[in-house]
């Protein structure tokens, strides 16, 4: 049974809401504050305390403070027992950390609820604290795990030689994009992309990865199971750039459409749009010919820009309103969908009117 505490100045309060609670709970009484407290250290298991803030020897706002002093606030709820509470000393409880009040003159069904109601939240609390507290030693674990595994995939070899491949392999990606903007520009003046950006997976990344999935780590592995250890990301000024590039980059002769996924036309729930090509790309070493997995993705400039501000706020801890910001990037990605093409329209009549031809529409990649 679980114990409750009652500290009350006044014999018949604590008379009466013993005879309330006695059924329930193993109710310990006080007279005093300094009463109160002593019972709070003997009996360390008290499940809530019901404290009277007018009492001698020691009031209850300073029962209150002794107790957050001596970290207890957060182990033990207080209920306020009150007949009439000015707002102020009202808010000053709650601020002190006071759960929650009993009202005078007493009624006890509602005493009764109120003390359960309580006692179960701060159960569920301590719970959930120590589930998380649990999750957060794993986690730190798996951190020093993945740590350490990358600190020896960085001094292994034949690792740094297989990354010393990816990224030959994005130099070709790169290569071949820029002479594709080179010649558009020349027979078109104008470019089909804005930027080119590029990055190698980290060690922890791919040990992380690796580890989802369910494989153990290995450079066959590496190459077979993973697909963006090597990532190009194309900005352009206009979605049908993006097709035209992606299906000129990928019908080249010695390059291997692997994958398509098209989050432009199929966004993703958050309301993430990008195309995704996964390829095989040939690169020529010394004493071998061999094809690598190059991730190539392309986005808008405003495509870039909000994925750019989702991934902010996937990776910060705590941010307030979290919910109501996703609710409002995905207005925000819905927005930057029909702008896109407003855009490109606008472009087009500009076109037109200088009596300009452009390629016609590309493939669509299906995902």
């Amino acid at each position: 049974m679980q114990r409750i505490l009652v500290a009350d100045d006044v014999e018949v309060n604590r008379e009466l809401l013993y005879h309330m609670l006695e059924d329930e709970y193993a109710v310990e009484m006080a007279a005093d504050g300094e009463q109160a407290i002593q019972k709070l250290k003997t009996f360390e298991d008290t499940a809530a305390l019901l404290l009277d803030l007018q009492m001698p020897k020691m009031d209850g706002f300073a029962v209150i403070e002794q107790m957050r002093q001596n970290g207890w606030m957060g182990q033990i709820p207080v209920l306020v027992i009150t007949s009439e509470m000015a707002p102020e000393i009202e808010e000053r409880c709650l601020e002190l950390g006071v759960s929650d009040f009993v009202h005078k003159p007493f009624d006890d069904t509602v005493v009764r609820r109120r003390v359960k109601n309580t006692v179960e939240l701060f159960r569920c609390k301590k719970e959930l604290e120590q589930k998380v507290e649990s999750q957060t030693e794993t986690l730190k674990k798996q951190n020093e795990i993945i740590e350490y595994q990358a600190e020896k995939l960085k001094e292994a070899e034949p690792f740094n030689h297989l990354m010393m491949q990816y990224r030959c392999a994005i130099m070709e990606v790169e290569t071949k994009l820029k002479v594709l903007n080179e010649e558009f520009s020349q027979e078109y003046n104008r470019n089909p992309f804005e930027a080119i950006k590029s990055r190698l997976k980290s060690p922890e990344s791919i040990y992380e990865k690796l580890r989802k999935k369910g494989y153990a780590l290995s450079l066959e592995n590496i190459t077979e199971h993973l697909a963006d250890v090597a990532g190009i990301r194309v900005i352009c000024s206009f979605p049908d750039d993006i097709y035209r590039l992606a299906e000129m980059i990928a019908k080249q002769d010695d390059i291997t459409l692997v994958k398509a996924k098209d989050y432009i036309k199929h966004p993703k729930p958050n309301g993430y749009r990008s195309l995704h090509l996964i390829l095989s790309v040939p690169i020529f070493l010394s004493q071998e010919k061999k094809y690598m997995k190059v991730e190539l993705q392309f986005r808008t400039i405003a495509m870039d820009f909000w994925a750019s501000l989702e991934h902010k706020l996937k990776y910060k801890k705590d941010v307030e309103n979290a919910d109501e910001i996703m609710k409002q990037l995905k207005r925000c990605a819905d927005s930057i969908g029909t702008l896109d093409y407003e855009m490109q329209d606008i472009r087009d009549k500009i076109d037109r009117h200088d009596g300009g031809e452009r390629p016609e529409s590309q493939a669509d990649y299906d995902r």
